[in-house]
Protein backbone atom coordinates (compact mmCIF):
# COMPACT_ATOMS: atom_id res chain seq x y z
CA UNK A 1 0.00 0.00 0.00
CA UNK A 2 2.84 2.32 0.88
CA UNK A 3 4.48 1.53 -2.45
CA UNK A 4 1.30 2.50 -4.37
CA UNK A 5 1.08 5.76 -2.43
CA UNK A 6 4.66 6.59 -3.33
CA UNK A 7 3.96 5.93 -6.99
CA UNK A 8 0.90 8.24 -6.88
CA UNK A 9 2.98 11.01 -5.28
CA UNK A 10 5.71 10.57 -7.88
CA UNK A 11 3.24 10.72 -10.78
CA UNK A 12 1.56 13.84 -9.35
CA UNK A 13 4.97 15.47 -8.88
CA UNK A 14 5.85 14.73 -12.50
CA UNK A 15 2.54 16.16 -13.65
CA UNK A 16 3.09 19.24 -11.54
CA UNK A 17 6.37 19.96 -13.26
CA UNK A 18 5.31 19.13 -16.81
CA UNK A 19 1.92 20.82 -16.65
CA UNK A 20 3.27 23.90 -14.81
CA UNK A 21 1.04 23.60 -11.75
CA UNK A 22 1.88 26.03 -8.96
CA UNK A 23 0.38 26.10 -5.49
CA UNK A 24 -0.66 29.62 -4.55
CA UNK A 25 0.63 30.32 -1.04
CA UNK A 26 -2.22 32.71 -0.38
CA UNK A 27 -4.77 29.97 -1.08
CA UNK A 28 -3.42 26.40 -0.86
CA UNK A 29 -6.65 25.06 -2.36
CA UNK A 30 -5.99 26.95 -5.61
CA UNK A 31 -3.54 25.86 -8.30
CA UNK A 32 -1.98 28.15 -10.87
CA UNK A 33 -1.86 26.29 -14.18
CA UNK A 34 0.42 28.59 -16.19
CA UNK A 35 3.90 30.01 -15.96
CA UNK A 36 4.47 33.37 -14.28
CA UNK A 37 4.08 36.08 -16.92
CA UNK A 38 7.60 37.43 -17.26
CA UNK A 39 8.35 39.86 -20.07
CA UNK A 40 10.70 38.16 -22.52
CA UNK A 41 13.29 40.21 -24.41
CA UNK A 42 14.18 39.20 -27.97
CA UNK A 43 17.84 40.12 -28.23
CA UNK A 44 19.34 41.58 -31.39
CA UNK A 45 23.07 40.91 -31.60
CA UNK A 46 25.13 43.60 -33.28
CA UNK A 47 28.94 43.71 -32.88
CA UNK A 48 30.99 46.61 -31.58
CA UNK A 49 32.95 48.70 -34.08
CA UNK A 50 36.16 50.59 -33.27
CA UNK A 51 35.51 50.09 -29.58
CA UNK A 52 32.01 51.56 -29.75
CA UNK A 53 29.05 49.45 -28.64
CA UNK A 54 26.15 49.09 -31.07
CA UNK A 55 23.01 50.31 -29.29
CA UNK A 56 19.62 49.65 -30.83
CA UNK A 57 17.31 52.65 -31.06
CA UNK A 58 13.92 53.69 -32.40
CA UNK A 59 13.87 57.46 -32.86
CA UNK A 60 10.27 57.79 -34.10
CA UNK A 61 7.37 56.46 -31.99
CA UNK A 62 3.79 57.37 -31.10
CA UNK A 63 1.37 56.58 -28.27
CA UNK A 64 -2.14 57.59 -27.17
CA UNK A 65 -0.72 61.05 -26.45
CA UNK A 66 -1.01 61.74 -30.17
CA UNK A 67 -2.42 59.11 -32.56
CA UNK A 68 -0.85 55.85 -31.38
CA UNK A 69 -2.72 52.81 -30.07
CA UNK A 70 -0.70 52.05 -26.91
CA UNK A 71 -0.02 53.83 -23.66
CA UNK A 72 3.45 55.26 -23.09
CA UNK A 73 4.17 52.64 -20.44
CA UNK A 74 3.27 49.83 -22.85
CA UNK A 75 5.35 51.39 -25.62
CA UNK A 76 8.48 51.46 -23.45
CA UNK A 77 7.99 47.86 -22.28
CA UNK A 78 7.40 46.79 -25.87
CA UNK A 79 10.62 48.48 -27.04
CA UNK A 80 12.60 46.65 -24.37
CA UNK A 81 10.98 43.33 -25.30
CA UNK A 82 11.84 43.95 -28.97
CA UNK A 83 15.53 44.23 -28.07
CA UNK A 84 15.96 48.00 -28.08
CA UNK A 85 18.20 50.00 -25.75
CA UNK A 86 16.98 53.48 -26.68
CA UNK A 87 13.61 55.00 -27.54
CA UNK A 88 12.75 58.53 -28.57
CA UNK A 89 9.42 60.03 -27.53
CA UNK A 90 8.13 61.89 -30.60
CA UNK A 91 4.42 62.61 -30.32
CA UNK A 92 2.83 64.82 -32.96
CA UNK A 93 3.00 68.50 -32.08
CA UNK A 94 -0.05 69.50 -34.14
CA UNK A 95 -1.94 66.21 -34.50
CA UNK A 96 -3.45 64.47 -31.48
CA UNK A 97 -6.21 62.25 -32.81
CA UNK A 98 -6.75 60.38 -29.55
CA UNK A 99 -7.70 63.54 -27.63
CA UNK A 100 -11.35 63.32 -28.62
CA UNK A 101 -11.53 60.01 -26.73
CA UNK A 102 -9.54 61.29 -23.76
CA UNK A 103 -11.71 64.40 -23.46
CA UNK A 104 -14.86 62.30 -23.61
CA UNK A 105 -13.45 60.01 -20.93
CA UNK A 106 -12.67 63.00 -18.68
CA UNK A 107 -16.16 64.47 -18.99
CA UNK A 108 -16.89 66.50 -15.88
CA UNK A 109 -13.22 66.97 -15.08
CA UNK A 110 -12.22 69.29 -17.92
CA UNK A 111 -13.35 72.72 -19.01
CA UNK A 112 -16.07 73.38 -21.56
CA UNK A 113 -13.59 74.85 -24.05
CA UNK A 114 -11.56 71.66 -24.50
CA UNK A 115 -13.04 70.78 -27.88
CA UNK A 116 -10.35 72.88 -29.50
CA UNK A 117 -7.75 70.33 -28.44
CA UNK A 118 -9.37 67.57 -30.47
CA UNK A 119 -9.06 69.18 -33.89
CA UNK A 120 -7.20 67.27 -36.57
CA UNK A 121 -4.51 69.63 -37.85
CA UNK A 122 -2.30 67.17 -39.72
CA UNK A 123 -3.48 68.33 -43.15
CA UNK A 124 -3.61 72.03 -42.34
CA UNK A 125 -1.25 74.84 -41.52
CA UNK A 126 -1.43 74.18 -37.81
CA UNK A 127 -3.61 75.41 -34.96
CA UNK A 128 -3.67 78.81 -33.39
CA UNK A 129 -1.44 78.97 -30.32
CA UNK A 130 -4.42 79.37 -28.01
CA UNK A 131 -5.83 76.07 -29.27
CA UNK A 132 -2.93 74.09 -27.79
CA UNK A 133 -3.74 73.43 -24.17
CA UNK A 134 -1.77 70.26 -23.47
CA UNK A 135 1.64 69.73 -21.87
CA UNK A 136 3.87 68.06 -24.45
CA UNK A 137 6.51 67.26 -21.83
CA UNK A 138 4.24 64.84 -19.95
CA UNK A 139 4.77 61.90 -22.38
CA UNK A 140 8.53 62.28 -21.93
CA UNK A 141 8.18 62.29 -18.14
CA UNK A 142 6.08 59.11 -18.20
CA UNK A 143 8.51 57.39 -20.58
CA UNK A 144 11.50 58.20 -18.37
CA UNK A 145 9.71 56.95 -15.27
CA UNK A 146 8.84 53.64 -16.96
CA UNK A 147 12.27 53.24 -18.58
CA UNK A 148 13.98 53.06 -15.18
CA UNK A 149 12.54 49.58 -14.69
CA UNK A 150 13.91 48.34 -18.03
CA UNK A 151 17.32 50.02 -18.23
CA UNK A 152 16.16 51.92 -21.31
CA UNK A 153 17.43 55.33 -22.41
CA UNK A 154 14.72 57.83 -23.35
CA UNK A 155 15.44 60.65 -25.80
CA UNK A 156 12.98 63.53 -25.42
CA UNK A 157 11.50 64.79 -28.67
CA UNK A 158 8.48 65.92 -30.66
CA UNK A 159 7.28 65.56 -34.27
CA UNK A 160 6.58 68.79 -36.11
CA UNK A 161 3.65 67.74 -38.27
CA UNK A 162 2.44 69.73 -41.29
CA UNK A 163 1.20 68.85 -44.77
CA UNK A 164 3.36 65.89 -45.84
CA UNK A 165 3.16 66.69 -49.55
CA UNK A 166 4.13 70.33 -48.98
CA UNK A 167 6.18 70.61 -45.82
CA UNK A 168 6.88 67.03 -44.68
CA UNK A 169 7.30 66.04 -41.02
CA UNK A 170 10.33 66.58 -38.82
CA UNK A 171 11.42 65.04 -35.52
CA UNK A 172 13.13 67.33 -33.05
CA UNK A 173 15.36 65.12 -30.86
CA UNK A 174 17.05 65.97 -27.54
CA UNK A 175 14.54 68.71 -26.83
CA UNK A 176 14.43 70.47 -23.45
CA UNK A 177 10.92 71.95 -23.58
CA UNK A 178 8.45 70.62 -26.12
CA UNK A 179 5.94 73.31 -25.18
CA UNK A 180 8.25 76.03 -26.53
CA UNK A 181 8.57 74.64 -30.06
CA UNK A 182 5.24 75.28 -31.77
CA UNK A 183 4.77 78.27 -34.07
CA UNK A 184 2.17 78.72 -36.84
CA UNK A 185 5.14 79.13 -39.21
CA UNK A 186 6.64 75.62 -39.60
CA UNK A 187 10.10 77.03 -40.33
CA UNK A 188 9.97 78.96 -37.07
CA UNK A 189 8.99 75.75 -35.28
CA UNK A 190 12.18 74.17 -36.60
CA UNK A 191 14.18 77.20 -35.50
CA UNK A 192 12.58 77.05 -32.07
CA UNK A 193 13.71 73.44 -31.75
CA UNK A 194 17.24 74.30 -32.84
CA UNK A 195 17.32 77.21 -30.37
CA UNK A 196 17.04 74.76 -27.48
CA UNK A 197 19.78 72.54 -28.87
CA UNK A 198 17.64 69.92 -30.58
CA UNK A 199 18.79 67.84 -33.53
CA UNK A 200 16.18 67.92 -36.32
CA UNK A 201 15.53 64.86 -38.48
CA UNK A 202 13.67 64.91 -41.81
CA UNK A 203 11.08 62.13 -41.52
CA UNK A 204 9.95 59.69 -44.26
CA UNK A 205 11.04 62.02 -47.13
CA UNK A 206 9.26 59.97 -49.81
CA UNK A 207 5.94 59.42 -48.03
CA UNK A 208 2.88 60.54 -50.05
CA UNK A 209 5.18 61.84 -52.79
CA UNK A 210 5.46 61.03 -56.48
CA UNK A 211 9.24 61.20 -56.29
CA UNK A 212 12.06 62.29 -53.98
CA UNK A 213 12.30 65.87 -55.26
CA UNK A 214 12.59 68.53 -52.57
CA UNK A 215 9.57 70.74 -52.04
CA UNK A 216 9.91 74.50 -51.91
CA UNK A 217 9.70 74.46 -48.12
CA UNK A 218 12.26 71.67 -47.79
CA UNK A 219 14.72 73.63 -49.95
CA UNK A 220 14.28 76.65 -47.67
CA UNK A 221 14.71 74.53 -44.53
CA UNK A 222 17.83 72.83 -45.90
CA UNK A 223 19.34 76.17 -46.90
CA UNK A 224 18.53 77.62 -43.47
CA UNK A 225 20.67 74.90 -41.88
CA UNK A 226 17.96 73.67 -39.50
CA UNK A 227 18.07 70.01 -40.61
CA UNK A 228 20.64 67.61 -39.13
CA UNK A 229 19.50 64.15 -40.18
CA UNK A 230 17.17 62.11 -42.35
CA UNK A 231 15.18 58.88 -42.12
CA UNK A 232 16.33 56.61 -44.92
CA UNK A 233 13.95 53.87 -43.70
CA UNK A 234 10.53 54.27 -42.13
CA UNK A 235 8.68 51.06 -41.38
CA UNK A 236 8.73 49.00 -44.60
CA UNK A 237 9.69 52.02 -46.71
CA UNK A 238 13.30 52.44 -47.89
CA UNK A 239 14.42 55.60 -49.70
CA UNK A 240 17.78 54.90 -51.41
CA UNK A 241 17.96 58.47 -52.76
CA UNK A 242 17.90 59.69 -49.16
CA UNK A 243 21.39 58.21 -48.79
CA UNK A 244 22.66 60.48 -51.55
CA UNK A 245 20.99 63.42 -49.85
CA UNK A 246 22.53 62.47 -46.51
CA UNK A 247 26.05 62.31 -47.94
CA UNK A 248 25.55 65.62 -49.79
CA UNK A 249 24.31 67.52 -46.72
CA UNK A 250 26.29 65.62 -44.08
CA UNK A 251 23.11 64.36 -42.40
CA UNK A 252 23.01 61.56 -39.87
CA UNK A 253 20.84 58.68 -41.05
CA UNK A 254 18.24 56.65 -39.20
CA UNK A 255 15.73 53.83 -39.57
CA UNK A 256 12.64 53.92 -37.38
CA UNK A 257 9.26 52.28 -37.01
CA UNK A 258 7.12 55.45 -36.76
CA UNK A 259 5.05 52.96 -34.80
CA UNK A 260 1.39 53.59 -34.04
CA UNK A 261 -0.03 50.10 -33.60
CA UNK A 262 1.60 47.36 -31.46
CA UNK A 263 4.87 46.23 -33.05
CA UNK A 264 3.61 42.63 -32.93
CA UNK A 265 1.19 43.46 -35.75
CA UNK A 266 3.81 44.66 -38.20
CA UNK A 267 6.84 42.69 -37.08
CA UNK A 268 6.79 39.89 -34.48
CA UNK A 269 3.67 38.12 -35.73
CA UNK A 270 5.33 37.83 -39.13
CA UNK A 271 8.75 36.71 -37.87
CA UNK A 272 10.36 40.11 -38.53
CA UNK A 273 12.44 42.41 -36.35
CA UNK A 274 11.35 46.00 -35.93
CA UNK A 275 13.18 48.86 -37.61
CA UNK A 276 16.10 50.17 -35.63
CA UNK A 277 18.93 52.64 -35.83
CA UNK A 278 22.24 51.12 -34.77
CA UNK A 279 24.10 53.81 -32.84
CA UNK A 280 27.78 53.20 -32.11
CA UNK A 281 28.48 54.95 -28.84
CA UNK A 282 30.69 54.80 -25.73
CA UNK A 283 27.66 54.06 -23.56
CA UNK A 284 23.91 54.58 -23.71
CA UNK A 285 23.72 57.80 -21.75
CA UNK A 286 21.84 60.59 -23.50
CA UNK A 287 25.12 62.51 -23.84
CA UNK A 288 27.00 59.60 -25.47
CA UNK A 289 24.12 58.77 -27.79
CA UNK A 290 23.92 62.37 -28.93
CA UNK A 291 27.70 62.48 -29.53
CA UNK A 292 27.50 59.33 -31.66
CA UNK A 293 24.60 60.68 -33.73
CA UNK A 294 26.36 64.00 -34.32
CA UNK A 295 29.51 62.08 -35.30
CA UNK A 296 27.39 60.17 -37.89
CA UNK A 297 28.13 56.75 -36.34
CA UNK A 298 24.74 55.26 -37.22
CA UNK A 299 23.47 52.50 -39.47
CA UNK A 300 19.88 51.96 -40.59
CA UNK A 301 18.21 48.53 -40.30
CA UNK A 302 14.82 47.50 -41.68
CA UNK A 303 13.44 44.07 -42.59
CA UNK A 304 16.92 42.58 -43.02
CA UNK A 305 18.38 45.48 -45.01
CA UNK A 306 21.23 47.57 -43.59
CA UNK A 307 22.30 50.97 -44.96
CA UNK A 308 24.85 53.60 -44.07
CA UNK A 309 28.30 55.05 -44.56
CA UNK A 310 30.46 52.68 -46.61
CA UNK A 311 33.38 52.38 -44.18
CA UNK A 312 31.18 52.02 -41.12
CA UNK A 313 29.10 49.44 -42.96
CA UNK A 314 32.24 47.54 -43.98
CA UNK A 315 33.55 47.51 -40.43
CA UNK A 316 30.17 46.34 -39.16
CA UNK A 317 30.07 43.49 -41.68
CA UNK A 318 33.61 42.39 -40.92
CA UNK A 319 32.91 42.49 -37.19
CA UNK A 320 29.79 40.40 -37.82
CA UNK A 321 31.33 37.77 -40.09
CA UNK A 322 34.51 35.92 -39.19
CA UNK A 323 36.50 34.07 -41.86
CA UNK A 324 38.58 30.93 -41.24
CA UNK A 325 40.43 28.76 -43.75
CA UNK A 326 39.52 25.10 -43.44
CA UNK A 327 41.27 23.48 -46.43
CA UNK A 328 43.45 23.94 -49.54
CA UNK A 329 43.30 21.48 -52.44
CA UNK A 330 46.22 20.30 -54.59
CA UNK A 331 45.71 23.26 -56.95
CA UNK A 332 45.95 25.76 -54.13
CA UNK A 333 42.23 26.51 -54.11
CA UNK A 334 40.98 27.43 -50.67
CA UNK A 335 37.85 26.71 -48.68
CA UNK A 336 36.77 29.20 -46.05
CA UNK A 337 34.27 28.97 -43.23
CA UNK A 338 32.16 32.13 -42.84
CA UNK A 339 30.53 32.48 -39.43
CA UNK A 340 27.88 35.09 -38.81
CA UNK A 341 27.88 36.23 -35.18
CA UNK A 342 25.20 38.90 -35.62
CA UNK A 343 21.39 38.93 -35.85
CA UNK A 344 21.52 40.16 -39.46
CA UNK A 345 21.10 37.68 -42.33
CA UNK A 346 23.65 38.54 -45.03
CA UNK A 347 23.03 37.93 -48.77
CA UNK A 348 26.33 37.41 -50.61
CA UNK A 349 26.65 37.26 -54.40
CA UNK A 350 29.67 36.51 -56.60
CA UNK A 351 29.76 37.01 -60.34
CA UNK A 352 28.36 33.97 -62.08
CA UNK A 353 27.58 32.17 -58.82
CA UNK A 354 24.39 31.47 -56.91
CA UNK A 355 23.58 33.76 -54.01
CA UNK A 356 24.73 32.66 -50.58
CA UNK A 357 22.47 33.27 -47.59
CA UNK A 358 24.56 33.56 -44.45
CA UNK A 359 21.89 33.44 -41.80
CA UNK A 360 22.20 34.97 -38.37
CA UNK A 361 24.28 32.89 -35.93
CA UNK A 362 25.21 30.30 -38.55
CA UNK A 363 28.12 29.31 -40.81
CA UNK A 364 28.63 28.43 -44.48
CA UNK A 365 31.59 27.07 -46.45
CA UNK A 366 32.67 28.92 -49.61
CA UNK A 367 35.24 27.86 -52.18
CA UNK A 368 37.73 29.93 -54.13
CA UNK A 369 37.74 28.65 -57.70
CA UNK A 370 39.31 31.69 -59.39
CA UNK A 371 40.51 35.22 -58.67
CA UNK A 372 37.02 36.61 -59.33
CA UNK A 373 35.61 34.38 -56.61
CA UNK A 374 37.13 36.69 -54.02
CA UNK A 375 34.84 39.67 -54.57
CA UNK A 376 31.44 39.40 -52.88
CA UNK A 377 28.58 41.88 -53.15
CA UNK A 378 26.49 42.14 -50.00
CA UNK A 379 23.09 42.60 -51.59
CA UNK A 380 21.26 43.71 -48.43
CA UNK A 381 23.93 46.25 -47.42
CA UNK A 382 23.48 49.66 -49.07
CA UNK A 383 26.03 52.48 -48.98
CA UNK A 384 24.49 54.57 -51.78
CA UNK A 385 21.30 54.80 -53.78
CA UNK A 386 22.80 52.55 -56.47
CA UNK A 387 25.64 50.97 -54.53
CA UNK A 388 25.88 47.86 -52.41
CA UNK A 389 28.79 47.00 -50.16
CA UNK A 390 31.49 44.81 -51.73
CA UNK A 391 33.96 42.77 -49.67
CA UNK A 392 36.99 40.58 -50.37
CA UNK A 393 36.41 37.46 -48.31
CA UNK A 394 39.58 35.45 -49.05
CA UNK A 395 41.82 38.46 -48.43
CA UNK A 396 40.91 38.10 -44.76
CA UNK A 397 42.47 34.64 -44.46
Amino acid sequence: MKKIALIVVAVFSALSVSAQYYVDNRNPEMLRIGKPHYITRQEFYAPSVDGYTAYKADLHTHTIFSDGHLSMEARVREAWADGLDIMAVTEHLEYRAQEKNLIKYLKGYVGKDTKAQAYDFVRGEGPAKEDIKVDFNVPVEIAKKTAKYYDMTIIPGIEITRKPDEYCHFNALFTTDNNAIYDPDPLQSLRNAKAQGALVMHNHPGWLRKDMSLTKFEKVAYKAGVIDGIEVMNGPEFYPKALTRAWKHNFFITSNTDIHQPTSEGYRNHGDRRNMTLIFAKDKSVESIREAIEARRTLAYSYGTVAGDKELLRKFFEASVSVRQISVDYKGRRQALLTNNSSVDWWLVREGKAAILLKANSSVIVEERSSTDNLFTVMNAWCGENENLTVYIFNRL
